[in-house]
């Protein structure tokens, strides 16, 4: 039997290491490819043969969900069976990778006897294999405040890939450190940004605009509603930059405190 050809997918260099150290010393299974994100792995699918990918779902340019909606546009014969393997354990995104053809969903952190396992048994190395995907849920440390934000953002579609997801990430980070720096969002919050990234002010102001901007029009309002646990926006109702990033840092300086 052929060795199993696996791609790592993961914006985290050590992590790739880590599993690609494991995979190397199991019979029948080869790493051939690394990629840091999702863009960069639809290319090296283009240029070689993979039959697993291992799939992180936040990743800068492309996320995993973007790239398994590419992946679903593809001949079925050239599309590689598919491992989620992410830190967000909510069950809507979940079962959104698996009904994005995922064959299974592992939480990080992982048990890389487990992995291996599941690479042999969607690839067909086992007589166990299994046609239905399944999750595969590990006992796993609190998500960091990173992770929350990104969490938040795919739920109400803001991709990974625009300029205003990495600004607004930072700004709510900026809000729970220092609340009273929304009342200084022009004189000191955009500046801050601009200055951390390398451009102005007013890049700054027009990227966070544009991205909650996408948010409405891909109509996640009720989402949005719903991750609140209440009704904080309408379709109608586009609230300010201000306003949309003091509702975020609101948000989770609370559950940081619950926690």
């Amino acid at each position: 039997m052929n060795d199993v050809r696996i791609m790592l997918v993961d914006d985290n260099a050590e992590l790739r290491t880590t599993m690609r150290e494991h995979l190397v010393r199991q019979e029948g299974l080869r790493v051939v490819a690394e990629c840091g994100n999702g863009l960069e792995a639809l290319e090296t699918l283009g240029r070689m043969a993979v039959d697993v990918v291992i799939l992180d779902i936040i990743m800068p340019q492309m996320d995993g969900f973007s790239f398994l909606e590419e992946l679903g546009r593809q001949p079925p014969e050239r599309v590689p069976q598919v491992i989620v393997v992410s830190a967000l354990g909510r069950d809507d995104f979940i079962m959104r990778a698996i009904e994005s053809g995922a064959r299974f969903y592992m939480i990080k952190p992982i048990d890389l006897n487990v992995l291996t396992g599941r690479i042999r048994e969607v690839s067909g190395q086992t007589p166990e294999g299994k046609p239905a995907a399944a999750r595969v849920s590990l006992p796993g440390r609190a998500p960091s405040l990173d992770e929350k934000l990104a969490s938040l953002f795919l739920t109400i579609g803001i991709p990974a890939h625009i300029k205003g997801y990495s600004f607004l990430r930072e700004a709510v980070k900026m809000v729970i450190e220092n609340p009273d720096v929304i009342n200084r969002i022009t004189k000191e919050l955009y500046p801050g940004i601009g200055k951390r990234f390398n451009t102005s002010a007013s890049k700054v102001e027009r990227a966070i605009r544009h991205a909650i901007e996408v948010a409405w029009s891909r109509g996640r309002i009720d989402t949005l509603n719903k991750a609140f646990g209440c009704r904080v926006a309408t379709k109608e109702d586009k609230p300010t930059n201000g306003e949309f990033i003091a509702m975020i840092a609101d948000k989770l300086a609370l559950e940081q405190r619950t926690a």
